[in-house]
């Protein structure tokens, strides 16, 4: 029997110019080519994966930190999987072997469950599906909640965009987003949402397309500008109008769960378990409501018994 590589079975998908591989560990898009130009950085089948490079982040994206939050009259306390920053990073479905479930040329359907733990006591079963076109990648993450009760819940994508050869200082930024989730310096911990000519214009506000330059930036993003009737898309590029696009929405999702307003709190700074930001990446699914001790809510998702939700990041 052959070996398995590092990061898990890999999974090979094409259509026309592009061919993406996705890796089984943590539903990885590993690599992603058109007409054998990276759009994505890559790494090696046998490499363990770097940090949560092409990761499928799930069911938190960003980070919970202290890794303490409460949900449903309950305190929690995550492991520290960050630890330089002492909180809980993006989630605990990325060193999961998600199984495939459907495959084709084009496409491949991956599923894990995310089993009830001390510090998540809920049954959750994620399916990644990944799927080449003519317009390059799709990918959508649907939830199905299993447990007998309300779980919170928040997903998102992580690749490395790749606008071509040269250094990131020399390509062009679009992104189409009116506020700006601003962090502590040290320990990038959430404070308020800012609009994005606000403070440090120079730094983030990149609703026309502009070099990137010398700036950091490490910040989730919301308020996203449709364009037209598309979903809300973000492009890097550089000369010769090489680059690569990336837009934002959510799939259908199953039965609709009654409408009701679930409060969690957590410890510090409000959490990233949140629905508004681009990070997570979690538009139109229904909402619920996180709050930090200072009472400043933000939108987040619940996944009620029985729920499917479903985003999809293109």
């Amino acid at each position: 029997m052959a070996r398995t590589p590092a990061s898990g079975i890999q999974h090979t998908i094409r259509a026309g110019e592009y061919e993406a591989v996705i890796a089984s560990v943590g539903a990885t898009l590993r690599s992603l080519t058109f007409a054998g130009r990276d759009l994505v950085v890559p790494f090696g089948a046998d490499e363990v994966r770097p940090a949560h490079r092409g990761a499928t982040l799930a069911p938190w994206p960003n980070r919970v930190v202290d890794g303490a939050y409460s949900f449903g009259g309950r305190e929690f306390q995550l492991a520290l999987t960050e630890p330089a920053r002492a909180h809980a990073l993006h989630g605990l479905a990325t060193w999961l072997d998600f199984d495939a479930v459907d495959a084709g040329a084009d496409h491949v359907v991956l599923e894990a469950v995310i089993p009830p733990q001390t510090a998540y006591p809920w049954r959750l079963l994620v399916r990644a599906s990944f799927a080449l076109g003519a317009d390059g990648l799709t990918q959508s993450v649907t939830v199905h909640n299993e447990s007998d009760a309300p779980a919170p819940w928040g997903t998102g994508p992580h690749p490395y965009l790749v606008a071509g050869e040269g250094r990131v200082d020399q390509w062009t930024l679009t992104l189409p987003a009116d506020q700006v989730l601003a962090v502590t310096p040290e320990r990038l911990i959430p404070t308020t949402l800012r609009p994005v000519d606000a403070d440090d214009p120079a730094r983030f506000d990149f609703r026309a397309a502009r070099r990137i330059g010398a700036v950091e930036i490490d910040h989730a993003y919301t308020d996203l500008v449709r364009d037209g009737d598309a979903d809300r898309r973000g492009r890097l590029g550089r000369a010769h109008a090489v680059g690569c696009v990336m837009s934002v929405g959510a799939g259908p999702h199953g039965r609709s769960a009654r409408p009701r307003r679930e409060q969690a709190r957590a410890r510090g700074r409000a959490d990233d378990m949140c629905a508004r930001c681009l990070q997570c990446r979690q538009l139109r699914l229904r909402r619920g409501t996180h709050r930090d001790r200072a009472g400043a809510g933000v939108d987040g998702i619940v996944a009620d018994r029985g729920d499917r939700l479903t985003a999809a990041f293109a």
